[in-house]
């Protein structure tokens, strides 16, 4: 059985080779990493190529620059899928989600399609300060209201697809990118069908690195929202 797990990443070479070696850590059998980079200008595309070279596990897509994060994941989708991924995990880079969890999801997953890390149920926590903290409650609490859907944590970036839920979605048909790109996914995921299920981890701010946080990312999600509502 083949796990992967596609990290995207824009200047992350504090962080990119720790990431991959605590994932490893876990000594988890058919584990691989896939890390899609956006020509980072940190050189973090020629780490993770080191890193490759060393390490059969480990694979490397190169962009030509920031092309968005919805795009990034999609790739390594694509990507994953082409090589039998069975199970999907989308994973930060900079540690605000805690690798020792996936051996927890990997259990999980069994009995659903779509598993997410939730910040916003019982057991979850959200360790940002107090501004992002609000936009990412108000943001999947107005998705959650207006697509009427029973998850909780809709723009969290710690979840794990079946391939089967990837299959089954028209990659060129996704549109959006950052937190609506989280969005999009899982409405589409939940409307086919699929057993989703929320299970609670406790997400921190980056040690490393500058976070990548933009407002236009808040609109980009309004609209995405609304549109979703009342496509055909």
């Amino acid at each position: 059985m083949k796990i992967v797990i596609v990290i995207p990443t824009y200047n992350e070479k504090d962080n990119i080779s720790k990431i991959i070696q605590d994932i490893f850590s876990l000594d988890i059998s058919g584990l691989e990493i896939v890390v899609v980079d956006d020509n980072s200008p940190d050189g973090t595309g020629k780490i993770a190529d080191k890193l490759k070279n060393k390490d059969s596990r480990i694979h490397v897509i190169h962009r030509l620059g920031k092309l968005g994060l919805g795009t990034a994941y999609l790739e390594g989708f694509r990507y994953s899928l082409d090589r039998g991924a069975e199970y999907l995990f989308e994973m930060d880079a900079d540690f605000s989600h805690d690798p020792k969890r996936i051996p927890i999801f990997l259990e999980t997953i069994r009995n659903c399609d779509l598993l997410i890390g939730s910040r916003f149920v019982k057991g979850g926590k959200n360790k940002l300060d107090f501004i992002r903290r609000l936009i990412s409650r108000f943001g999947s609490l107005y998705a959650q209201i207006i697509l009427g859907l029973p998850i909780k944590d809709l723009t969290g970036g710690f979840n794990c697809y079946r391939r089967k839920v990837l299959e089954s979605i028209n990659f060129n048909d996704v549109h959006s990118s950052n937190y609506a790109f989280q969005i999009e996914m899982k409405y589409k995921t939940y409307k086919k069908g699929f057993k989703v299920k929320e299970i609670p981890i406790i997400f921190i701010p980056r040690e490393k690195g500058k976070a990548k946080f933009y407002y236009k990312m808040i609109l980009e999600s309004f609209w995405t929202v609304l549109k979703l509502r009342f496509q055909k």
